[in-house]
């Protein structure tokens, strides 16, 4: 089934071909907005930075597709190119007009994303079950029209009932899908936690992980890494508030009355989020 997607999105959706009959007209940017069924919830930067200096030394080379909406028109495929067109301070961008039903546009977005595995693995859940509810898909209706096997679906649906603090470190990258994989068979909410803070603090790969899970039925205690000496109570719940409320690892490394906090990112976007947090307390 995977091997569908190797065909190339216009194999699978060719009503996003662009040939020479098709008739390319230059749109306003301020009349575009971007697709609002876009699973992608953060776009890198620094790709779209390059894609900006090729657009000005050779122009927008492929046009967008766009469809026609109440006020002006709505990105069916290429918001990468919109955004570095932005960037750019272009004026206009070359788009082909076309007819798009709710579902295709949703559709469209998510194969898009998924032949340039541009999304994490709740971005792509969360957009799989938006396709489901919204039009009253099956699993093995939904594995057909995206070119990916049932299971694969039904593997990433089971990743939405991680809690919270879980999926959030499944979206930053500071636990893999196979990590996710492994806590969600975990039913007892304390020790699934348990688990996953000690995989991410001691970046355990997959296969560390899932030999820990497998010690739980018998009651071998968890694999840490042996400390110097005991460490303050105090210490270790000022950890655990500020990990609470920045949503990511944090060690207070003490020396006698003096030390540091660190707060650990993992890449540019986290990093943004943790300073926009950091100037609240300017």
């Amino acid at each position: 089934m995977s091997k569908r997607l190797g065909r190339g999105l216009d194999a699978l959706i060719p009503s996003l071909s662009v040939n020479d009959d098709d008739k390319v007209v230059e749109i306003q940017l301020s009349q575009l907005r971007p697709n609002p069924y876009q699973p992608r919830k953060s776009f890198d930067d620094d790709a779209i930075k390059e894609l900006a200096e090729s657009i000005k030394q050779h122009g927008v080379i492929q046009p967008i597709i766009v469809r026609s909406v109440l006020k002006g028109y709505e990105i069916i495929a290429g918001e990468r190119r919109f955004r570095a067109s932005q960037f750019c301070g272009n004026a206009t961008i070359p788009a082909v007009v076309r007819s798009f039903s709710d579902q295709q546009v949703m559709e469209i977005a998510l194969i898009e994303n998924l032949q340039r595995e541009d999304l994490n693995a709740i971005e792509l859940a969360l957009a799989y079950q938006a396709l489901m509810e919204k039009f009253g898909l099956t699993q093995e209706e939904l594995s057909m029209k995206v070119g990916k096997s049932r299971s694969h679906i039904a593997n990433f649906l089971r990743l939405l009932s991680l809690p919270e603090h879980i999926k959030e470190n499944v979206s930053r990258g500071t636990l893999s899908m196979g990590h996710a994989r492994a806590l969600v068979g975990i039913k007892d909410e304390r020790k699934r936690n348990e688990l996953a803070e000690h995989a991410i603090d001691q970046e355990w790969s997959v296969r560390e992980l899932e030999e820990e899970i497998q010690k739980l039925d018998q009651k071998t205690p968890l694999k840490v890494k042996p400390t110097a000496k005991k460490r303050d109570p105090y210490i270790e719940q000022l950890e655990e508030s500020l990990r609470n409320q920045f949503k990511t690892t944090v060690k207070i490394k003490q020396q006698k009355d003096k030390g540091r906090i660190e707060l650990l990112y993992y890449n540019k976007q986290d990093l943004e989020r943790l300073l926009e947090l950091l100037k609240q307390f300017a």
